[in-house]
């Protein structure tokens, strides 16, 4: 918002500037020069409100966007753990599975945002890993195409990640 604020004081200031250098006359009449010191003076601080807002604005925008994008995922305000379990989904999942928040496109596993799992079902997968064709009774049966092994990151870094993916999976 103060962005836009910035941008609209600018436009509406340069164009008064113009104005008033268009109209300002200065000291002419017979037998006296035109005092173009007023001018000049005019021109100049108009150069410099053009280059303070030119610079001024893309500042602005640049560091207040990144405090925003590095706190927030799809609306939603990440805790120092989930922003833990982003970087290291980034680093351990995304080759695999397709998650939006991370900016994922796996085709191996399944797509976290379809079935927006529980942070349970996340841990106990990270620990447990899934099997293709697992023996009866066992609860390693993968969603997906491909086998994931267990303990792709451990303790409290997968608990981070569950976290992260329970939160913001179908979310985008």
């Amino acid at each position: 918002m103060l962005a836009v604020l910035l941008f609209a004081a600018f436009w509406v200031v340069l164009g008064l500037g113009v104005f008033l250098l268009g109209t300002r006359t200065g000291r002419s009449g017979p037998g006296r020069e035109p005092d173009y010191r007023g001018r000049r003076a005019m021109g100049w601080t108009l150069a410099i409100v053009y280059i303070a807002f030119g610079a001024a604005i893309p500042v602005l925008i640049q560091f207040g966007n990144r405090n925003n994008a590095n706190a927030q995922v799809g609306g939603s305000e990440l805790t120092q753990a989930e922003k833990h379990g982003r970087e290291l989904f980034g680093q351990h999942c995304a080759l695999c599975h397709t998650l939006t928040a991370a900016n994922a496109v796996g085709k191996v596993g399944p797509n976290l945002d379809v079935i927006q799992p529980t942070e349970q079902l996340v841990l106990h997968t990270i620990q447990n890993g899934c099997l293709q064709n697992p023996p009866k009774g066992s609860q390693e049966a993968c969603l997906g195409e491909g086998t994931m092994p267990s303990d792709v990151v451990q303790g409290v870094d997968a608990t981070d990640v569950a976290q992260f993916v329970s939160k913001v999976a179908g979310n985008e």
